[in-house]
């Protein structure tokens, strides 16, 4: 989904630039900090801190964001800089982190915020491990793409150019990715019902909500 327009995201990577950047292993839990190959942005830099409160504002005025995740609470979010050669292996995000003022949240939905169109680097795909296939993302800068935290994924070697993005956690009001999806539908269905597809979103969620609430 898009986030940010090609102005606002030029005005966020001219924000970076200024901003000092370190390993990225130094934020990565004990597993994942093996196969961490980026750059983090100083969290406690003014200006990524600034940059930070601009993106979760964004987010968390999207109506998309709003109806498809629910956030009740946001980790800190990070800016990474992945160069040639450099990457993140496959990895689950820890199931717990923190808030802004130090509290602990529980970690439901992930998402990366792309920050360099994908023009400018190769490689670089954000790949999402399904059960039935791996799917990858390179989209325009200012798409955002929001997975379950408890999804295997990784970030493919960048062969050339300069990959940024901000990732970050929520812990959502609804703590189940499937209720999560069965009312999403419903208000897709609801604020459109003229569409084509409105009368199969309400077909969905009447055999998901069977299936949840049925009885042998």
């Amino acid at each position: 989904m898009q986030v940010f327009s090609a102005e606002e995201v030029l005005a966020i990577g001219q924000g970076l630039a200024s901003a000092s950047f370190r390993d990225g292993r130094a934020t990565a839990g004990a597993a994942a900090g093996s196969v961490k190959h980026n750059e983090q942005a100083n969290g406690a830099d003014p200006v990524v801190i600034d940059l930070g409160r601009r993106v979760r504002l964004a987010l968390e005025t999207h109506p998309t964001v709003r109806a498809l995740v629910r956030p009740v609470r946001w980790s800190n979010l990070m800016f990474s800089r992945y160069g040639p050669g450099q990457q993140y292996g496959l990895h689950a995000d820890n199931a717990g982190m923190y808030d802004s003022s130090g509290r602990p949240l529980r970690t439901d939905v992930s998402f990366t915020l792309f920050l360099s169109d994908p023009d400018t680097y190769g490689g670089g795909a954000l790949l999402l491990q399904d059960l039935a296939s791996d799917r990858e993302f390179r989209p325009l800068a200012g798409h955002a793409v929001f997975y379950a935290t408890s999804q295997l994924h990784r970030v493919t070697p960048v062969t050339h150019g300069f990959r940024l993005a901000c990732v970050g956690w929520v812990q959502s009001l609804i703590r189940r990715a499937d209720q999560r999806e069965l009312l999403f539908d419903l208000e897709r269905a609801r604020s459109r019902p003229e569409a084509e597809d409105s009368a199969l979103l309400l077909d969905k969620a009447i055999g998901n909500l069977l299936r949840m609430w049925g009885e042998d």
